[in-house]
């Protein structure tokens, strides 16, 4: 029952017009920003410490623009119900498909290193963009709430995406190996592992930090090609991603350098737009007891 009624909420929101939906926005921001206050202390103390030369002012303009860009992204994520393909296609364009198509067509997989920078979810689109002959995947956190998560399954499903819970990751890999099959794996690989799992740590946007590191391992055991996904937001409602070579031999490194060249790129695209990364995520919440 609950899920057809957020099915129903989300399918009945899905349908207002882009411009209309910008404005339903504005007023989530206000609600989120001025009223709910919606994590609005951890927001704050992560673009202070991240950019530590920052006067108050710019600070505080970066977190009302985040804010505004997070209400955006977040009714943008509805439209994943009902928008076309065509649509699609023309509000999430990928830059430079061809290199990575030829690529797949090749009988190489590729690994996708991507963070929660831009609107991630309609990422999710890729397949649209690259050739049928391989499986197009995304690895995800499994919400606690089981019809959201269902929900959300669903909308990343529909443009031809394969979801795979982390905790299957490396079953999922092994198993394509074995049968041969050609695939391009996205990991959002900026979440913050446990303290006990933590095995390798580096500096982050000034935060001595945790990482995961399992990408890594996968990308260089199954001699996959490593790209990183940067994603540009060219208008209210319209995005570019780039695919980036990060390296020629990702098998070659030396251990955690694949990591290291990942958060550098990442880095890099947060300083040029920092308002589209996703401040109210608590990915430096062991970083105080590192750094004493």
């Amino acid at each position: 029952m609950k899920y057809r009624l957020l099915c129903l909420l989300m399918r009945t929101l899905s349908c207002i017009p882009f411009r209309a939906l910008y404005l339903l926005s504005d007023l989530l921001y206000c609600l989120l920003f001025y009223i709910v206050r919606y994590r609005r202390k951890t927001a704050h103390r992560n673009i202070c410490e991240c950019f530590p030369e920052m006067s108050h002012a710019d600070a505080e303009r970066i977190e009302k623009s985040f804010y505004r860009f997070f209400a955006d992204m977040l009714l943008e994520s509805v439209k994943m119900c009902s928008i076309s393909e065509d649509e699609m296609r023309r509000r999430m364009r990928f830059t430079n498909a061809d290199t990575v198509n030829a690529v797949l067509d090749g009988g190489k997989s590729v690994s996708l290193f991507l963070g929660h920078y831009g609107n991630w979810e309609w990422v999710s689109s890729m397949p649209l963009w690259l050739t049928k002959k391989a499986i197009a995947a995304q690895i995800y956190h499994k919400l606690r709430d089981k019809d959201f998560n269902r929900l959300i399954l669903y909308n990343r499903g529909r443009m031809g995406a394969v979801s795979v819970d982390m905790r299957r990751t490396a079953r999922y890999v092994n198993e394509l190996a074995i049968e041969h099959k050609v695939s391009i794996i996205g990991y959002i690989a900026d979440q913050s592992p446990k303290m006990r799992e933590s095995t390798h740590f580096l500096t982050f946007l000034h935060h001595k930090t945790p990482v995961l590191v399992g990408p890594e391992k996968i990308t260089k055991h199954y001699g996959h090609e490593a790209w990183f996904v940067k994603v540009t937001r060219v208008g209210r409602g319209y995005y570019e991603a780039e695919f980036v070579k990060m390296h020629d031999n990702p098998k070659s490194l030396p251990d955690f350098e694949l990591t290291e060249i990942y958060y550098r790129m990442l880095e890099q695209t947060i300083e040029e737009h920092p308002e589209l990364y996703l401040w109210t995520h608590k990915r430096f919440k062991h970083a105080e007891k590192l750094n004493e």
